[in-house]
Parts: C-alpha cells; sequence; structure tokens
C-alpha cells in the first residue's frame, strides 16, 4: 500500500499563496529515497504541517498539483548522480495554499560513496520571475503531459532550452540574475558568463547565503 495514500489527508486547492517571511530559508533532510527525516522550523511554518506529520513521510508530500512531472524526473536524475540541483517549484501547503521556491541541495554519502541524505535548501522566488516566465512554461509542460505523456513534456523542454542555448540551471539563474541586478539589490555583483559551473556556484552561493 502507498504510505503516501495511507497517511496523507487530501488537501483542497487554494488558488492563494502562502504568506511567509521570505528572507528565510526552509530546511529539510531526507533519506536516499527522498523520505523526511528532519524539517527546519521555517519549513514547518510555511507548510503547515507539524513535524510529526511530516517525518518518515515522502517529500512529495507537499507536491502541487501544478508541477510539471518532469521537473522532479529531472531533478531526480541529477540528486542520484550526485548532483546538486536548482529547480523552481510550486509547494503545495496543508491548508491548500501554494509557495514557490528555488532548490538547493547537499548530499552526504557513506564511507562506500552510497548516497544516504540529501539536505535540501529552499528560498523564495521573485514572483515576476514566476509570473512572466516559469508559470508559462511549466503550464506548457503540464498540458504535454496530459496529451502526450512525461516522455513528450520532457522533449519539449529540452527544445525549449536547446533554443535558448542553455540548461535548464543557466535558464533558471539568468532569470533570477537578470531580475535581482534589475531591481538593484545586487549592483555590486559583476557580470558573470553561463555555463562555467563554478559561476553558477558563486552565484548560487550568494543567492543561498553559502
Amino acid at each position: 500500500m502507498n504510505q503516501e495514500n495511507q497517511l496523507r489527508t487530501p488537501v483542497t486547492i487554494i488558488d492563494k499563496e502562502v504568506t511567509w517571511d521570505k528572507t528565510q530559508v526552509i530546511m529539510s533532510k531526507t533519506n536516499a529515497f527522498g523520505i523526511i527525516e528532519y524539517a527546519n522550523e521555517v519549513f514547518v511554518d510555511v507548510c503547515g504541517y507539524e513535524d510529526y506529520e511530516l517525518m518518515g513521510q515522502p517529500h512529495n508530500i507537499i507536491r502541487h498539483p501544478d508541477m510539471p512531472k518532469v521537473i522532479f524526473k529531472v531533478l531526480w536524475e541529477n540528486l542520484k548522480n550526485g548532483k546538486n540541483f536548482h529547480a523552481i517549484v510550486k509547494n503545495l501547503a496543508k491548508s491548500g495554499r501554494y509557495y514557490w521556491v528555488i532548490t538547493d541541495f547537499d548530499i552526504a554519502r557513506d564511507e562506500n560513496g552510497v548516497i544516504v541524505n540529501y539536505f535540501g535548501r529552499r528560498q523564495a522566488v521573485p514572483q515576476e520571475v514566476i509570473a512572466m516566465h516559469i508559470e508559462p512554461l511549466y503550464k506548457k509542460l503540464l498540458q504535454i503531459e496530459a496529451a502526450s505523456g512525461v516522455e513528450f513534456s520532457e522533449k519539449y523542454l529540452i527544445g525549449f532550452l536547446e533554443e535558448k542555448k542553455k540548461s535548464y540551471v543557466e535558464y533558471i539563474k539568468e532569470l533570477i540574475y537578470d531580475h535581482e541586478k534589475n531591481q538593484a539589490k545586487f549592483a555590486h555583483y559583476e557580470e558573470e558568463q553561463d555555463g562555467e559551473e563554478e559561476e553558477h556556484r558563486g552565484f548560487f552561493g550568494r543567492l543561498f547565503n553559502r
């Protein structure tokens, strides 16, 4: 029997955003299979579940139906290969409200090099980035998944990114960087060239105060 179906109470979707302090970082720890082992106070406050409701549950307890499956497919493919991945995700609170975040992970291995834990950090995403770029893309991916399945949703995503000559992470970085630069919040940043791993690490490190 599916553990999530057994323990999770159905949530009524409400098209309203959770009110939360977007300067805070949501943190969690899962095992290698995505089962929650720790959630910080910010996570609990934002998602609306108590600690005891989260422990032992799959992290997709907060998955919003507006999220294309292909995004999680790509995310998990990277994590299982030991690669951090920055994805923009719409999450579902216990109240039925939503909240948008961008992900950042540390990956822990045992003495044999086997992945045992994922430490996830999640931070708010500018609303302008969501409304202008992410929501239209995700809506298209959802439509394709409904009509033709995840395989063709992934093919569309690949084509979309090929047209822009960027990886998903490069595309996300550009959206957030350009927004923040336009807002003059990070006026001290030097121009960065996309496509270099170290430069991506530096940008997202600053984003997550790492």
